[in-house]
This record gives structure tokens, sequence and C-alpha cells, in this order.
């Protein structure tokens, strides 16, 4: 990429002049110190040659000529960098790109929400808790980039030490990712092996049962093929490209890991190929934008349904002032109420104004509620909805839909509702185990591939039934 950008004044550091929301106040200014110097020595986690290459993926999911499937953790935790989870995260993303590739028969890009994902914004920086009939008041758990779970003094007490041990971490899971890769997923070339269990779920109408019997045997029976010719395209197909984002919350973590390499002009953040700016943390003068505006990776912006067209329009520019194609996502987080009234014009703005910009969809950030007993969970159908009323958004506009953006895990918990797995609102103390926010399980999150992919193939065999899809 040539050195286009108009942002002459910008350093890696320059955002520390702007304000900074959701900003985590360190108590010890020299432990900060020099845990940034720590981040800044060590080695990058990923390389700007794989930054570009994501680059060009996501130029060409705006064409329309691929699809993003964005997914993991809402808050990753250091305890959980454990082979197994990192195996079943890894597993249930590929399992759903590959019926999303038989569904939509383009490429499918894979972004996981890993390898950095330790950081989270918070609605209340405070968080009050009766301890032995006491009101006790502790800052909030942010995430093990910033502070521990447990509620103690010590545990929410900002460590900037963290910071190194997330990278350490996050090092540990890029690692592992890549051996899994390189190796391949042998039982994904046999999808009649995995758990399907959803197919015999009572919201399926006959007729959709059947097409999603049809899909699993066509994928199968193709692989098996290629197999027995000894094709080297489906050995391509388990050796897949993978690439990891988070959100940038903690700048303190991303700028130290920011530089320049040899060879490429402007700065590249080396933590992660695709980092994003939070709804919350997005305003134009803050520090949050100062510093992606810097940065030659490609970003994403989580738009929520109160923002102006304007803004979002003033975002673009200012951002990606010289519309650098595959430079800017745009995350959309509704709600499945509120896509109707807020999406379209967002959306007619940024096309009309000439924003070259990937849509995507995240269904989970707007649809959250919480249970009369206080628990936090998202409704399977509601996420349903809201993508369903995205496609004929972007149908109607003549815009692109470009990816989904998910919080998942490969794990079997109870922390959405709904689905062919059958999760009610008394299952969710079973097994909940996000600290923070709910994630669809694994048969949740492989019967969301196969309604994105029966609901984005705009197949004929679909339409007659498409209104019991989504």
């Amino acid at each position: 990429m040539k050195n286009d950008s108009p942002h002459s004044d910008w350093s890696p550091d320059s955002w520390r002049k702007a304000p900074q929301a959701h900003a985590v106040h360190y108590d010890d200014p020299a432990a900060l110190a020099v845990a940034e110097k720590q981040l800044r020595d060590l080695p990058p986690l990923v390389t700007s040659w794989e930054i570009e290459r994501l680059r060009n993926f996501l130029a060409e999911a705006q064409e329309g000529k691929r699809f993003v499937l964005q997914g993991g953790d809402c808050a990753e935790t250091l305890a959980d960098c454990r082979s197994s989870t990192i195996t079943s995260k890894l597993k249930i993303l590929l399992q759903m790109s590959l019926v999303m590739v038989h569904g939509l028969k383009k490429p499918v890009v894979r972004i996981g929400r890993f390898a950095g994902q330790y950081a989270k914004p918070r609605s209340n920086p405070i968080e009050t808790r009766d301890v032995a009939g006491s009101k006790v008041s502790l800052p909030s758990y942010f995430g093990d980039l910033f502070n521990s779970a447990d509620f103690t003094p010590e545990a929410r007490r900002p460590d900037p030490n963290l910071m190194v041990r997330g990278y350490k971490h996050a090092a540990l899971t890029l690692n592992f990712i890549r051996a899994l890769v390189d190796g391949g997923f042998a039982d994904l070339h046999h999808p009649e092996y995995w758990d399907l269990s959803f197919f015999h779920h009572a919201s399926l109408s006959d007729q959709v049962r059947a097409e999603y019997r049809r899909m699993t045997e066509n994928l199968a029976d193709g692989l098996r093929f290629m197999e027995a010719l000894g094709e080297k395209a489906v050995d391509d197909l388990t050796r897949v490209e993978f690439f990891t984002s988070h959100e940038g919350l903690s700048l303190e973590y991303e700028s130290a890991q920011t530089r320049t390499v040899p060879r490429r002009d402007g700065h590249y953040n080396l933590a992660t190929h695709m980092p994003w700016i939070g709804e919350r943390t997005r305003a134009l003068t803050g520090a949050h934008v100062e510093f992606f505006k810097g940065i030659r990776n490609p970003i994403g912006v989580k738009i929520g349904p109160k923002a102006a067209p304007a803004d979002v329009v003033a975002l673009c520019n200012h951002l990606n002032p010289t519309d650098i194609p595959g430079r800017l996502s745009l995350i959309c987080r509704m709600g499945a109420p509120n896509v109707a009234a807020a999406l379209p014009p967002i959306v007619k703005a940024v096309h009309e104004a000439g924003k070259r910009v990937l849509w995507m969809c995240d269904p989970m950030h707007g649809n959250q509620i919480t249970t009369a007993s206080g628990i936090k969970t998202r409704s399977f159908d509601a996420i349903c909805s809201e993508i369903d009323q995205t496609c004929s958004v972007h149908a109607q506009l003549g815009t692109i839909l470009g990816g989904v953006h998910f919080e998942l895990t490969g794990e079997d918990v109870t922390e959405c509702i709904g689905g062919g797995s059958g999760v009610t609102e008394a299952d969710l103390s079973t097994n909940y185990a996000s600290l923070c926010d709910p994630r669809l399980n694994y048969q949740q999150a492989l019967e969301m591939a196969f309604l994105l992919s029966r609901r984005l193939s705009k197949r004929p065999d679909s339409q007659a039934a498409e209104k019991k899809t989504l």
C-alpha cells in the first residue's frame, strides 16, 4: 500500500492528547510504562503481509465476491488458553464456514474474535454487590487485559502487567491455531459426524429439515469424492487461512505493538489482523478514532441504532479518507426491533456519499435481554430476525451485506435461549460460563450457519419457505 494517508501529524502515541472514553485508570504510572516498554520490545503477533492479505480479501467481500464470518468469545480469559477450548472454537468456525461456502458458492473469510479479545467495555465503571450484608463497590471487571473477575479489591485493581500476560497468551493461542490450521481437521471432511441434533427440533418444517439434510449429504459426498480422486482442493478446505480480531479498547496495548516494517509505508498494529472500535468509543474526536485513523490494518467500527447517518459518513471520511478498498468495515448492531427504522438511513447515507465500506451484521449486541432472575441472555429468534431484516434492507437499497459477526463458542453452554438446541430460560443456569455476555453454543452456531446459507444463497428452492427460515 502506498503512503497515501493524509494524517501526516499522526503517531502511535498521538491518541494520548485526545479524550479517551472507557479509559481504565492505573494507579502506578511507572509500572504501566514498564509494561508498555516490554510490549514494544516483544516480537509482533501477526505480520504486515497477513494484514495486507486480509485487506485484499475484505475488498473482495465489499464487491460480493467473498463473505466474512467473524466470531468467537465475548471476552477471552487467560484461563481458557487451553488446547480443548481453542480447538472447539476453531472447529465450529470452520464447520460454519464450510456450510456457508457450500450454500453461498463463494469463498468465506474466517476471522476469529480471539488471540487478543481480553478487554471489554462496561456500562458502569463501578460494580456494587452485597457482601456479608454490606454494600461493597469495586471497579468493574473490564476483562483479563485489565483486571480479574473475582470480586475482591486485589483482583479488581487494574494491573498493567496483565497486558504482558495477555500478549503471551495471545501468542500461545495463535501458535496453536496456526498448527491446527496447517495440520487440518479430519472430521471436517465428514459433515455427517457433526452434531446435527437441531435437525429434529419442532421449529423446523419438514421442507426445511429435508433441505438441510440435502445440504449436509451433498457437502459430505462432494468432499469424499474429491478425496477419492486425490484432489488437492479438498486439502485446501481444511488448511484454510485464518485471521484474528479483537476490540482495540486498551490503547496502551495496541499502540505498544504498533510499528513500521521494512519495505512498507506507514504503521501496522501487529497485535492483530483486524482491530475494531466499539460503539461506545467511536467518538470522532476521541482517542480511539485518533489511533485507528493512522494504522494500516483493515479496521471495523461498531454502529448502533442511535448513530446519526451524518456522523457515520464523517467517520468514514476520517478513518478512510482516500477510500482504500478493504480498509473499513461497518459492523451494524441495531437490535431486531430497531433495524427497520435505524439501519436504512445509515446505509443510504454512506452509499450516497460514495463511501466504500464492508457492511457486516452483528445480530448479538442489540438483542441482549435480562430475565426476571437477573440473568443476561439473548434470543435465537431475535438474532435471526435481525439478520433477516438486515438482508432485506441491503437488498432493497442495492447494497451488499458482506459479513456477519457473532459471539459464539464451540462448547455446549446454555447462555442464549431458543434454536434447535432447545435451551429455555429455565436451562440458563445449567452451564452459563461467560463472564460477560451470552454466546451461541455449538448447536446454535451450526444451526445459524445453515440458516445463513439458506437465507443468503437466494436459491429458487429456498424462496418458498424463506419466511420459516429466519
